[in-house]
């Protein structure tokens, strides 16, 4: 699902927020997840707690161990999401090809910048940090 945010991301025009982000906080994302107690770092105790998370979730029957048929199940879930991601990108992409031409200009590709006009509350044509933050939980609520 983080594929599908960052190429949400791509399509939507916030590549520079997502891109500069990763580059200055390499890690970032994954030490916010795991790190519960907020110190700037993963104990071993912190990655132990994120791993029993993940065998809860996928012994999805609950008997203390993972078959087969639940990773069957995870795997499903997984190319589900994938192929609506898909159909999702798809779909923005020919809605970017303003002229209909099968392609997507640079000038088509700068235009479009939905996910921006809708994050942009106060309509000031700039991103405020609590405007990104209300985005970026939307996207967090989808792909959870």
């Amino acid at each position: 699902m983080k594929r599908f945010a960052l190429s949400a991301a791509l399509v939507l025009g916030l590549t520079p927020l997502s891109a500069a982000h990763a580059q200055d906080m390499p890690g970032q994302r994954i030490l916010q997840r795991l790190d519960s107690n907020g110190d700037g770092s993963i104990s071993k105790d912190e990655m132990l707690a994120a791993r029993e998370r993940q065998f809860k979730k996928l012994d999805r029957n609950g008997d203390g161990a993972i078959d087969e048929k639940e990773i069957e199940g995870a795997r499903d879930a997984v190319m589900d999401r994938a192929e609506a991601a898909q159909a999702r990108l798809g779909n923005r992409w020919r809605r970017m090809d303003a002229n209909g031409d099968g392609k997507v200009s640079e000038d088509e590709f700068r235009s479009r910048m939905p996910l921006f006009d809708l994050a942009d509350r106060n309509g000031d044509g700039k991103l405020s940090a609590d405007e990104i933050a209300v985005i970026r939980k939307h996207f967090a609520g989808r792909a959870g």
